[in-house]
């Protein structure tokens, strides 16, 4: 029979490889949305498009092939260096796509970032930007980092539609790993004027264990939402199978992360798990 220790590090060991593959996941997309812009972009000639698309695959390709090589988790990197490769990961984009993405440079006195941290600040604003992307609403999208020397403060603010919010689905993988790392997240959207996402990641996060809660703390309603969280469908999926609205949707879902103490539906999918 397995111990305790056992089962933690299996569990540890499943989540770690599941970051990993939703990672790459994004990474790739980046690449073949590159890709793309380059070989539509009517500033290019047909020849420029293709080797720049030829560019960046190779690119992308050597980047893979390294990655298994990497220590992240014991390695520090500055903020500053890491911002550098979020500008890199993102420059095809800068340059071809509909999308005008500014950076606003860190400064360089910044505490040098985990490895872990880094990759996922990266990844996190990498998931925003193609969120952004798939909408077409916002056209322009001011990306800047600092830290206070315990967190890493990331903000995006774009000018698209203004109707951004913390419970929508696009927003859902953010937050996610945002809260992986003990982060907060928040979003403000003024209607027609655009939204902006500040996102907090603690340089030291702790552990944390999501406490159970008793079925009869759950309405009936509550119960049936996280029933189907459980399966992993999104919010509107949800509001479609029960005939509710999306914001009751959301009201329900930001209810059972408070009654379960869970962060991310992940979360409440174990707390359900367990119960």
């Amino acid at each position: 029979m397995a111990t305790d220790g056992e089962i933690h590090a299996s569990r540890s060991a499943a989540s770690e490889h599941a970051r990993t593959v939703a990672e790459q996941a994004d990474r790739h997309a980046l690449t073949l949305e590159s890709i793309l812009a380059a070989l539509r972009s009517t500033r290019l000639s047909d020849a420029a498009a293709r080797a720049e698309a030829v560019e960046i695959a190779s690119a992308a390709l050597i980047e893979l092939r390294t990655a298994t090589d990497r220590q992240r988790s014991t390695l520090l990197e500055p903020v500053t260096g890491a911002f550098s490769r979020l500008r890199a990961d993102l420059r095809p984009l800068v340059r071809f796509g509909d999308l005008d993405v500014q950076f606003v440079e860190p400064p360089t006195t910044g505490r040098a970032l985990p490895g872990d941290v880094a990759h996922s600040a990266r990844a996190i604003v990498r998931t925003a930007v193609l969120a952004l992307v798939d909408d077409g609403a916002a056209r322009r999208v001011r990306i800047q980092w600092d830290c206070d020397g315990r967190n890493l403060l990331m903000q995006l603010r774009d000018d698209g539609a203004g109707s951004l919010d913390v419970h929508d689905d696009a927003v859902r993988p953010i937050a996610e790993r945002v809260v992986a790392l003990e982060g907060t997240l928040s979003v403000a959207s003024t209607s027609g004027w655009g939204s902006t996402v500040d996102i907090s990641l603690p340089l030291d996060p702790s552990p944390h264990t999501v406490e159970s809660a008793t079925d009869s703390d759950l309405t009936d309603r509550e119960r049936e939402v996280l029933r189907l969280v459980t399966t992993g469908v999104g919010n509107r999926e949800i509001a479609e199978g029960l005939g509710i609205s999306l914001n009751t949707v959301k009201y329900h879902v930001a209810n059972l992360l408070r009654k379960l103490g869970a962060r991310t539906r992940a979360e409440l999918a174990a707390a359900a798990a367990r119960g």
